[in-house]
């Protein structure tokens, strides 16, 4: 993250080029930077939001911080525990994390194309980019002293004094909030940031995760498109045989409309699928953030195998690395500095001024004050915090806040569990279905089929059993690559809830 340069050497340049030296001397003797100790607080405080420390660990009243740069290092450390910054982008999504075991694999480099098209070019993962940027802008001048204000005053008619006619004067003013106060708003707005910086990460995984749903649907749709153009060839024989039979005699002109009455039905189911592959696409392209119409490239084939995984596994994954529980638990951190801040507030700021008045020599010559002698004066002014009502409600506002924050942790854990828990289960079902269609369902079926396909030359079984077996077999073989379909996208779906 850039940040600003050295905060002490910061301020000094700034306050040489505002104000005298008066004010130079002031501001150097009451902004110094953090001591060792404060810096070493710091970026534990920052570590620890991500790591689920308890809050009673990081006490805010304590952490004093002076350099912008130690939040730098902070945000730095709290990107590597998580693996969720920038420089994620440039690597290979598709590889698999070695915190999880490889449940599915594709025997082409497409899909991770896609992906990596995706994170470059899709306009919500643009825009949480940008917030993020802004966000860490906004820390290099929160905890910066407001901007000092000159005035003027050019007198119509000179005021007389025994020293000459005053013409005009010109004054100075620099106000002097807590330096507590700034530090405690500048870490809140860091820890602000970080919390953006994760949830542009769970966005991150939750549009790879869509991509992927989409690209395991475009590919049962094309295997399901294929199975049927074989269907169709199957029941054209079958048909012909009909034709055969009906020739000789010995079936029915109704098996031969039974049969073009089923070649129809799959017609419109392939144009059904084919409609759906169209929108899939579209889908695919919206993700990416391209035009709808550009061309997907098919799927390759899909190895796709039940990982061995446990729920508690797959929850302390996501306890350790899903991005929007990391989110949750920096912005109680935020929510922490913005009650110091509230209660801060109560700090008075400080008001120095200095003006400086423009004397004309034109008094004669006197042994009690000095003729034509510009005067100064310096002033300083406090204000007073006596409306103690109004504190306290700002206190109460950030303590709720902060309350809010600590319960949505977990919300977010408990939701997140039971996510798991339901794509589990339904990669175990569909990893269970896919086998019970592969392994006994479908031979089955295709056994009967062929059978009723023997006895129907024979004369034994009516077309109508034919054309039953047949459906049954079709319905079958589109649920087994449905069933595959369903296990990679769960398998997906986990891999984003866990956070890799």
């Amino acid at each position: 993250m850039e940040r600003c340069k050295n905060r002490q050497g910061g301020r000094r340049t700034d306050v040489q080029l505002r104000l005298a030296g008066l004010w130079c001397l002031l501001l150097c003797a009451g902004g110094g930077c953090a001591t060792q100790q404060q810096i070493a607080t710091s970026r534990s405080v920052a570590t620890r939001a991500v790591a689920g420390v308890p809050e009673d660990h990081a006490p805010v009243g304590d952490v004093q911080v002076g350099d912008v740069q130690v939040e730098a290092e902070a945000i730095h450390q709290v990107s590597h525990v998580q693996g969720t910054s920038e420089a994620i982008a440039t690597n290979d999504v598709g590889s698999p994390d070695p915190a999880l075991p490889t449940g599915h694999r594709t025997s082409s480099d497409t899909l991770s194309q896609l992906e990596q098209a995706a994170i470059s070019g899709n306009p919500g993962l643009r825009r949480l980019e940008q917030e993020y940027q802004a966000a860490k802008a906004r820390v290099c001048y929160i905890g910066r002293l407001p901007d000092p204000t000159v005035g003027a005053n050019i007198f119509a008619s000179p005021i007389e004094t025994a020293a000459g006619s005053q013409r005009a004067n010109v004054s100075l003013t620099q106000m002097l909030p807590s330096l507590a106060r700034l530090n405690a708003q500048e870490q809140q707005a860091c820890f602000e940031s970080l919390a953006l910086q994760q949830i542009w990460a769970a966005e991150r995984l939750k549009v790879i995760g869509e991509l992927r749903a989409r690209w395991y649907r475009l590919y049962v749709l094309q295997k399901q498109i294929d199975t049927t153009v074989a269907n169709q060839e199957l029941l054209t024989s079958l048909t012909d045989v009909a034709n055969s039979r009906v020739a000789v005699g010995r079936a029915s002109q109704g098996d031969v409309l039974i049969g073009t009455l089923e070649y129809s039905r799959l017609e419109e189911q392939l144009v059904t699928l084919q409609q759906q592959v169209v929108s899939t696409k579209a889908d695919i392209n919206r993700l990416i953030g391209r035009a709808a119409e550009t061309e997907v490239p098919q799927p390759g084939e899909l190895d796709v195998r039940l990982p061995d995984w446990t729920h508690g596994m797959l929850k302390q994954l996501a306890v350790e690395r899903q991005p929007e529980i990391a989110a949750a638990r920096i912005r109680v951190q935020a929510a922490r500095w913005g009650l110091e801040v509230a209660r801060l507030k109560r700090r008075p700021d400080v008001s120095l001024n200095t003006t400086w008045f423009a004397i004309d020599d034109n008094r004669p010559t006197s042994m009690i004050v000095d003729v034509g002698q510009d005067a100064w004066s310096v002033g300083a002014m406090v204000n007073i915090p006596l409306w103690q009502d109004k504190n306290d409600a700002m206190e109460f506002e950030a303590g709720w806040k902060h309350s809010a924050a600590a319960s949505s942790v977990d919300a977010v854990i408990q939701r997140y569990d039971a996510a798991l828990r339901d794509l589990w289960e339904q990669a175990r079902a569909a990893d269970e279905t896919a086998r019970l269609y592969q392994m006994t369902i479908l031979p089955q079926a295709r056994q009967t089929l062929a059978a009723d396909q023997g006895a129907y030359s024979n004369g034994d079984v009516e077309f109508d059993r034919i054309v039953n077996d047949f459906r049954n077999v079709l319905t079958l073989e589109l649920g087994y690559h449905r069933a595959l379909g369903q296990l990679a996208t769960a398998v997906a779906r986990i891999r984003q809830a866990t956070g890799t």
